[in-house]
């Protein structure tokens, strides 16, 4: 899952990819699309776990694979180290795992994990 732009389709190059609806910042329309989407491929697909570093198009999936009992994982964003980003806080309560990439991000989120970076 991720959104049709550049820097996403050549990495993705040959695996089965479904597009997110995009901009998700603050975009009611496409957070419904979203979420729709969300419910339609957690349904069909029914992940082992579903992973997230961040982006508006998390939080309705977080929401609906917490409903379906799927394990969530949700990785900060790394360069975010000094205040906590609006998708951490939507997602946080609805992951299993929250991980942060840098020491000082802990102090941010109550009962994190240090992965360190991620690239």
């Amino acid at each position: 899952m991720t959104f049709d732009k550049p820097d996403a389709v050549e990495p993705l190059a040959g695996e089965h990819v479904i597009h997110a609806h995009h901009p998700t910042t603050r975009n009611v329309v496409n957070l419904a699309r979203n979420w729709h989407l969300a419910r339609s491929v957690l349904r069909r697909v029914r992940p082992d776990i579903v992973i997230s570093t961040g982006a508006g198009v998390a939080l309705p999936f977080f929401v609906e694979a917490r409903r379906r009992s799927i394990p969530t994982i949700y990785v900060e964003v790394y360069d975010r180290i000094d205040s906590r980003t609006l998708t951490g806080r939507l997602c946080r309560p609805f992951t299993s795992r929250f991980c942060v990439q840098w020491d000082e991000q802990r102090d941010l989120y109550a009962g994190s994990e240090l992965l360190g970076p991620v690239l």
